[in-house]
């Protein structure tokens, strides 16, 4: 499966493992919420990076608390119908201060890529490899918004303001 980050088509350091499967002892692993439920502080004093795949009907205040610990957090669209996985990024993100990778996956789609950029996505599992091509030109097409996210970039409003009031403060 192509993988996107940060604009770039990129090959992916993480492993997915499988319940119930060993885990290497070392290099990056993405594993279920189920399993890394189980046993978080072993998981996540392990020599690799861990990451962990989040359904999106699951509480997020079950992983809080081990978000400093975490290289990779996977949020789950089951259908392209389903916007859970937004929310979810933008509160790990903007009330939890996660800074880690944010991966997109499942129900990845073309036209909802900006979206979820905006939302704080970082990292995308696409499952065409025109879709990734796609997705790193589209990153780039968009630089003004008009909608506030927290993910960095000022405001088309935002903007006019810092410009008005660099104008009045020249004259």
């Amino acid at each position: 499966m192509p993988l996107v980050k940060q604009g770039r088509i990129a090959t992916d350091v993480f492993v997915h493992v499988a319940d119930g499967t060993e885990l290497p002892g070392d290099g990056a692993v993405l594993i279920s919420s189920a399993r890394f439920l189980e046993d978080p502080e072993g998981l996540s004093c392990r020599a690799g990076k861990t990451g962990v795949i989040w359904p999106n009907n699951r509480d997020l205040d079950d992983l809080v608390p081990y978000l400093d610990r975490l290289a990779a957090v996977a949020l789950v669209f089951p259908t392209f119908r389903d916007g859970r996985a937004y929310s979810q990024a933008r509160l790990l993100h903007e009330r939890h201060g996660y800074e880690g990778e944010l991966r997109a996956t499942g129900q990845v789609l073309r036209d909802q890529f900006v979206f979820m950029l905006r939302a704080g996505f970082d990292t995308f599992e696409v499952r065409k490899d025109s879709d990734a091509e796609a997705f790193a030109a589209t990153t780039k097409r968009y630089s003004v918004f008009y909608q506030p996210t927290g993910d960095g970039r000022v405001t088309a409003l935002h903007r006019r303001m810092q410009q008005r009031h660099s104008e009045s403060a020249g004259q």
